[in-house]
């Protein structure tokens, strides 16, 4: 029997705006949206896909952002891309904050942390010579 490779399949968050986010994300980071419905509480949601990654997002604008350390958290997504000088004229084009000083520079990796509009947090990876190794 052989072992089957498991590969991530998509990450799933609210935001408070989802038309917002969906623009965000098409126009960042290329992702079209590909679905998109109502819950059966009634809350609007959308399937993003860029490659073979997805995001599924689901729309709470009462939602509140907390920043604290104290309860258990997704603290961020990482998004990988091949193209350094193509970020940073992104980062420049629509004035994206970055945080913890960067671009980090890893001994394999290179990284950004950039906030979407409603604060989920993401890590922009470009690899060394585009390869995945440690």
């Amino acid at each position: 029997m052989k072992n089957s490779i498991a590969k991530l399949d998509h990450i799933n968050f609210t935001v408070n705006n989802l038309q917002e986010s969906i623009t965000w994300y098409q126009k960042v980071f290329h992702f079209e949206l590909v679905e998109s419905g109502r819950s059966a509480k009634g809350k609007r949601w959308g399937i993003l896909k860029s490659g073979d990654s997805m995001l599924a997002i689901t729309e709470y604008p009462e939602k509140k952002v907390y920043e604290g350390e104290e309860f258990h958290q997704s603290y961020h997504f990482g998004l990988r891309l091949d193209d350094a000088k193509e970020w940073q004229e992104k980062i420049d084009k629509y004035q994206l904050k970055t945080y913890y000083m960067s671009p980090v520079k890893y001994p394999h990796s290179t990284s950004w942390y950039v906030k979407d509009p409603t604060g989920n947090e993401i890590e922009v990876a470009i690899w060394k010579n585009n390869e995945i190794r440690f």
